[in-house]
């Protein structure tokens, strides 16, 4: 198991949350704590950047859901950037590559 670290950012489209290490049962709490405690205004866009995410469990995919329903709450968008290969394939086998913006890297998913 890898520690969770959650880097905070901003971009011109609005907060960054970078994940680092492991989305599981015991750390997807912390993503929550941290979704709290962001400004997001409408029409922002929170981009979670996954390139150093190394695990996601089921607690984590709630988690990244209860982002989505946190921006959606204030109005604002959400996309995942940089999705491991391994989440990926979770997302799309349960159909939540539909529901979430999906992009290369932090750049594409702030651009404009």
């Amino acid at each position: 198991m890898r520690p969770l670290k959650i880097i905070t950012g901003d971009s011109a489209t609005g907060p960054v949350l970078q994940i680092i290490g492991d989305l599981d049962h015991y750390t997807a709490p912390e993503l929550r704590d941290v979704l709290l405690t962001l400004g997001l205004r409408p029409g922002d866009r929170l981009v979670l950047d996954l390139a150093e995410m190394h695990f996601c469990d089921s607690s984590g995919i709630t988690a990244l859901l209860a982002a989505r329903n946190h921006a959606q709450a204030a109005d604002a968008d959400i996309a995942l950037a940089a999705v491991p290969a391994n989440t990926l394939r979770i997302l799309r086998i349960v159909g939540l590559d539909q529901v979430f913006p999906l992009h290369e890297d932090v750049a594409a998913a702030t651009r404009p």
